[in-house]
């Protein structure tokens, strides 16, 4: 039992860049306890192939054994600093939905093991809200402005809605009933927060793990509000390989650059995860890989010797393709400049393009994901549709009325024409007879 618990939560802090609270995973598995553990997301701008790093790790939770919630933080999305206005908040929703479930299967992840919610079906309840007016009491505004430093979008003349996000996601998870929340390196404030400030209200202290973050096809953080340091799951292949063509890839520079870091922290791991399902290496997770979509072959070229885990086509004249093992067999080859940066590009678009093309497939083939993305991300450009004039209909005046009508008698006491004649015919003969 001590060896298979080990072995777990070997799984389940595999290629993290931080842990905290590992010992209490330790104890729940150690006494042969489920895991619980959720990772959330705002749904605010378009997702980009970043969050590849953070949904192919949820591979090793479920091969562990751990039961696993997908939180849509739509309550969050509206909160920092209207990323996403509240009109928008509910299709954005759908919208990620819509795609996360695209990007498991696409993964092999069964999503029959995966619980979906949505932060508002309990953040919104007369409980959660008592807890947020008692978190207020205690945090001050030095402690939650420092939590969403990295997270909360940072203006000058900061949102009261901004300070609130770090104790609604600490809130989380004591309403979720997790052992664990996992997310990225940038949260590790709004961790601690959480850690210290749970305690306070007499819930319990969770663990943290955190994934690393991919850097920017120009350095820098990946972003979804910046489109030249991202590419998006639904850009064409034509876009994906002009991307990765203009990023910055210096020769030799290993450090800070965003397409050797894409390989080591997504290409790299779901080749890995690849390799192991094709050795029936799935732990506890025995419907891995069943329904999955598109090419589910690891990113190594045919021929490759034993344990390549990625490989970069190159010509026999400039001294074949290359095969690396692990991570610090392709950093050392680029950083001895072994491997050159357009070799190295056109590896990685050409994996790009085959990792999202049945994601791509999966949008082009849904009609409802199709008129969800339109309403969640409406062009800015797009010229308001002009308003049709009404139709004129006519409705003719009723009687009497219109500009034709004659006029009205005022009552019954005018003359008719009849009447008239017959009054006016004495009256003339009898000046007749007083003239003759």
């Amino acid at each position: 039992m001590a060896a298979e618990a080990d072995v777990k939560y070997e799984l389940i802090i595999r290629d993290l860049q931080d842990v905290l609270g590992g010992e209490l995973i330790k104890t729940i598995l150690a006494e042969g306890r489920t895991p619980k553990g959720y990772w959330g997301t705002a749904p605010t701008g378009r997702p980009h192939i970043g969050y590849f790093v953070a949904l192919t790790k949820i591979a090793d939770f479920l091969r562990a054994g751990v039961e696993v919630t997908i939180l849509l933080a739509d309550v969050h999305a509206f909160l920092d600093n209207l990323k996403a206005p509240l009109e928008l908040v509910a299709h954005r929703t759908k919208y990620y939905q819509f795609l996360l479930l695209a990007v498991f299967q696409s993964l092999g992840i069964p999503t029959s093991k995966l619980k979906f919610v949505e932060g508002s079906s309990y953040q919104l309840t007369r409980e959660y809200n008592l807890d947020c007016y008692k978190l207020a009491s205690i945090v001050t505004e030095h402690d939650a402005k420092k939590a969403g430093a990295e997270v909360v979008k940072q203006v000058e003349s900061p949102l009261l809605s901004g300070l609130l996000y770090p104790g609604l996601q600490a809130l989380d998870e004591q309403y979720l009933g997790c052992d664990f929340q996992f997310g990225g390196v940038d949260q590790r404030k709004i961790f601690t927060f959480a850690e210290l400030y749970l305690p306070r209200l007499g819930y319990a202290k969770r663990a943290h793990l955190m994934n690393k973050m991919v850097p920017g096809l120009g350095g820098g953080k990946m972003s979804s509000s910046d489109p030249n340091s991202k590419i998006d799951f639904l850009d064409p292949p034509a876009t994906i390989r002009k991307k990765i063509k203009s990023a910055f890839c210096e020769e030799g520079n290993k450090d800070d650059n965003g397409v050797l870091s894409f390989v080591k922290a997504v290409l790299i791991p779901i080749s890995q995860l690849r390799i192991e399902r094709q050795k029936g290496q799935t732990g506890a997770d025995d419907e891995e890989g069943k329904d999955a979509s598109g090419d589910q072959t690891p990113f190594v070229l045919e021929g490759a010797p034993e344990g390549t885990v990625f490989s970069v086509f190159r010509k026999e004249e400039f001294g074949g393709s290359l095969h690396y093992k692990s991570r610090d067999d392709i950093d050392d080859d680029f950083a001895a400049k072994k491997l050159h940066p357009k070799d190295l590009k056109a590896a990685v678009a050409d994996a790009i393009v085959r990792l999202l093309e049945p994601i791509q497939k999966a949008f082009e083939e849904s009609e409802e994901w199709k008129s969800t993305e339109k309403l969640a991300y409406p062009d800015p450009n797009a010229k308001p549709e002009k308003k049709k004039k009404k139709e004129k209909v006519y409705h003719p005046p009723p009687p009497g009325k219109g500009k034709n009508a004659k006029p009205a008698q005022s009552d019954e006491s005018a003359p008719s024409k009849e009447t008239t004649t017959e009054v006016q015919a004495p009256v003339e003969g009898a000046k007749a007879e007083s003239q003759s």
